[in-house]
């Protein structure tokens, strides 16, 4: 090779090492943070805070600006995995990362990775994003700094470039000019996303001062026990949360008329065996998981919509509706098969009188990726741990159905309740459903194995109540969250469906004023409350007198008070 084909050749290998390196950086400062707005016409847009950081390359000493190359890089590398997570936050949980509170929920997320396909995944995926995280801050570091170098060696065409991006950049922050429908040519997007989290910061610091004078705000707190719960005396109830259960589950998708022939066929048999049922929405303070915020804010009466908020509570002394039956008499018992280690701080807040976790209800069965055991297993075990013993206190139970948690495969079947046993008998059944790998590749398939899950419950739930009919007792089964949006699609809202059933007319009554509609299957102008108002409507409804409360009186009984989103995090979806 001769001397000039070297040259040209080491030109060329330059030229495109820089290239990479504009490249990197160009993406990192313009790169959205909503799946939505991923395209490649996001590339064509120009960056203010990479005019201004070639500006400050060319006027700073070059010692000052290899320093802020770097730092700038490293900082750049921070907010693209930020970035990162608000995608990943939005299409799961339908809100952007909060950076105070939400690093909880990446050991929950293993977890579900690694109960749904195996621990070896979930480690795969946890060292993957570590090492991917350091690539990106070496690779950041590394293109702003060849970038400053070149810049200073090169000024007169480093000088025009600022010229020229800075008038493109202001003629359409001026014009509006956009790439794309609703993507402007002129990009702040990593101020922005920067601005919106130091704002989320401020709103997360105040908000415990909000919280914590909601959570000394309690009607019920210090009521007497012969004034509370006085319309139950004797009666078992059951707070049922059927996983993922939402609002999309009934109501126009494609799997939406299964699940309302399970519900109204369930309707009609448990009329049959005696029961009424009414059935309404309530809003959930959280999407597609993180359903132990819903069940905080169901117990509590207020709106817990953060980690923050949820570990804040937990650490207060709060009367729940676990609290207030058992101050009344009640046997109070959590039946969790989805809790698998020790859950200390659930019973110190909670104070329940018994805990069922997945390793003391005699399960000796299958899993089903997620789900630990089936949700017949889990309402067959309770029934012979509580509803069996003899001359017992009346029992008031949380139970957690979770075979309609993600990912929705492989399902149990219906077994007779005779055969339910130790569990043995559901032995090879999950080698008969889809892998949730092999689900996945598909949409249409993963829409259609959530509803069959939520049949399943259903069907599950049905059985058991016509199978042991009791006229004393009161079920009150409802969903925790809406699924995740691979099902329910973009922006569904957060409502999920609730349930009242029982044999008494006297519950019926007394309910009745909540205006809820007829059926376990609520009609899409059924009532909506927030769910932290359902606390205070129940006590409400049946305390000494009786005389319940009108839907309207229900909207206001929760004291809770919403936490306020900050505004920029709202603007940040138009820029």
């Amino acid at each position: 090779m001769t001397g000039g084909s070297g040259q040209r050749v080491g030109t060329i290998v330059r030229a495109v090492i820089t290239g990479v390196a504009v490249l990197l950086v160009w993406a990192a400062l313009v790169a959205p943070d909503r799946a939505s707005a991923m395209s490649p016409t996001a590339l064509l847009r120009v960056p203010v805070e990479g005019v201004l950081l070639l500006a400050l390359a060319l006027v700073l000493p070059w010692r000052v600006g290899r320093v802020l190359a770097a730092t700038a890089g490293a900082l750049l590398g921070v907010v693209v995995a930020i970035k990162a997570l608000d995608v990943g936050f939005s299409e799961v949980l339908d809100r952007p990362f909060d950076p105070l509170n939400d690093w909880a929920y990446l050991g929950p997320a293993l977890g579900v990775l690694s109960d749904s396909d195996g621990h070896a995944t979930a480690v795969a995926a946890a060292v993957g994003a570590g090492l991917l995280l350091v690539a990106t801050l070496a690779a950041l570091i590394w293109a702003m700094l060849r970038l400053h170098r070149l810049a200073r060696r090169h000024r007169r065409a480093s000088v025009r470039a600022v010229i020229a991006l800075a008038t493109v950049w202001l003629v359409g922050a001026v014009s509006g000019l956009q790439v794309s429908p609703g993507v402007g040519i002129a990009s702040s997007s990593t101020v922005g996303e920067a601005v919106d989290q130091v704002a989320q910061l401020r709103a997360d610091l105040a908000d415990r001062k909000v919280f914590a004078r909601a959570i000394a705000h309690d009607a019920f707190g210090d009521r007497p026990a012969d004034r509370l719960l006085a319309g139950l005396r004797g009666k078992d109830v059951l707070l049922v949360f059927v996983e993922s259960y939402g609002r999309v589950a009934v109501e126009g998708s494609s799997f939406s008329p299964e699940v309302d022939a399970a519900l109204d066929t369930g309707t009609d048999r448990l009329r049959r065996a005696g029961y009424s049922s009414r059935s309404a929405f309530l809003t959930s303070p959280t999407f597609g998981a993180a359903s132990w915020l819903a069940h905080s804010t169901l117990q509590s009466g207020l709106w817990v919509d953060s980690q923050q908020r949820y570990d804040q509570l937990l650490g207060s002394d709060r009367s729940t509706l676990s609290d207030l039956f058992h101050r009344a008499g009640w046997r109070t018992v959590f039946d969790v098969p989805a809790v698998t280690r020790p859950w200390p701080e659930g019973a110190a807040f909670y104070h329940f009188d018994e805990l069922y976790d997945a390793t003391d209800v005699g399960y000796h069965g299958p899993s089903f990726s997620y789900a630990t055991m089936p949700d017949q297993y889990t309402l067959a075990a309770f029934r012979r741990l509580e509803l069996t013993r003899g001359h017992r206190p009346p029992v008031m139970a949380e139970i957690d159905l979770v075979s309609s948690h993600h990912p929705w495969t492989p399902l149990p079947q219906m077994v007779p309740w005779r055969d339910v046993g130790d569990g043995s008998v559901y032995d090879g059944m999950p080698d008969l459903g889809i892998s949730p790998d092999a689900a996945f590749r598909d949409p249409d398939e993963v829409r259609a194995l959530y509803g069959r899950s939520i049949v399943y419950s259903w069907q599950s739930l049905v059985s058991f109540l016509r199978r042991y009919a009791d006229p004393n007792l009161v079920v009150v089964a409802l969903g925790d969250h809406q699924p995740h949006s691979y099902v329910t699609g973009p922006h569904p809202g957060h409502d999920v469906p609730i349930s009242v059933i029982s044999q008494d007319p006297e519950v019926m009554r007394r309910t009745a004023g909540w205006g809820w509609q007829s059926g376990l299957r609520p009609r899409p102008d059924a009532p909506v409350w927030r769910m932290d108002a359902f606390r205070n409507a129940f006590l409400t409804a049946f305390d000494p007198a009786g005389t319940g409360a009108s839907g309207a009186d229900a909207s206001d009984a929760g004291v809770g008070v919403e936490r306020e989103r900050q505004p920029a995090r709202v603007l940040h979806q138009s820029r």
